[in-house]
């Protein structure tokens, strides 16, 4: 059997306007009709997922989808930098930025480690093997761990993947080995072309 999981980007927030960490902000307004605009046609899925975050949920929302809410889906743990643009905190602990940036062990925040972030995102998707098609809709760092998880690639990759808003990123599990069908897909354009059917 192969286990598909599609894994879609909660709409933009004003957070990602600002490049500042985010709290457990909403979708920014204008943002809900842009989703709705999408008009995507959802694949079959076994199990619908959605964390926890109201950006997550209402993303599901309003993309028709009744999701149950997986708390191992949870944006990374910023610490004491959540609420706080990255401007700010850079200027007040370049060094705290800097390591965070290059040592994927690394926790100046306080809160978690891109590594630990990977580790508990590659347990929730090996949880996942035997269903045979789930949707999640979830955060960038989130989606960025798993497919690092999926491919076996060294942490420091973690940031090398731009993962937008409203995007689409589809993983398989067939005979123990993960693949990544694509990437950071426009939404709009996986429903049209039917690609997750």
């Amino acid at each position: 059997m192969t286990a598909r999981i599609v894994l879609i980007a909660h709409g933009a927030t004003q957070a990602q306007r600002q490049a500042a960490f985010p709290l457990d902000e909403p979708i920014a307004g204008p943002e809900m009709a842009k989703i709705a605009a999408q008009r995507w046609s959802c694949p079959k899925a076994e199990r619908i997922w959605s964390a926890p975050e109201q950006r997550a949920q209402q993303t599901a929302c309003a993309l028709g989808l009744t999701a149950m809410l997986a708390e191992e889906l949870r944006d990374c743990d910023y610490g004491q930098w959540h609420g706080r643009a990255m401007e700010q905190v850079q200027a007040e602990d370049p060094e705290g930025i800097l390591a965070w940036l290059g040592d994927p062990a690394a926790a100046p925040h306080g809160g978690e480690s891109i590594e630990h972030l990977i580790r508990r995102i590659g347990a929730w998707l090996g949880g996942q093997r035997e269903v045979k098609s789930t949707i999640a809709v979830t955060h960038p760092a989130v989606i960025r761990s798993a497919i690092v998880h999926a491919l076996h690639i060294p942490a420091q990759a973690f940031w090398r993947f731009d993962i937008a808003p409203l995007t689409v990123t589809d993983l398989r599990f067939s005979r123990n080995v993960w693949t990544v069908r694509c990437v950071g897909c426009s939404l709009a354009m996986q429903g049209e072309a039917g690609n997750l059917e």
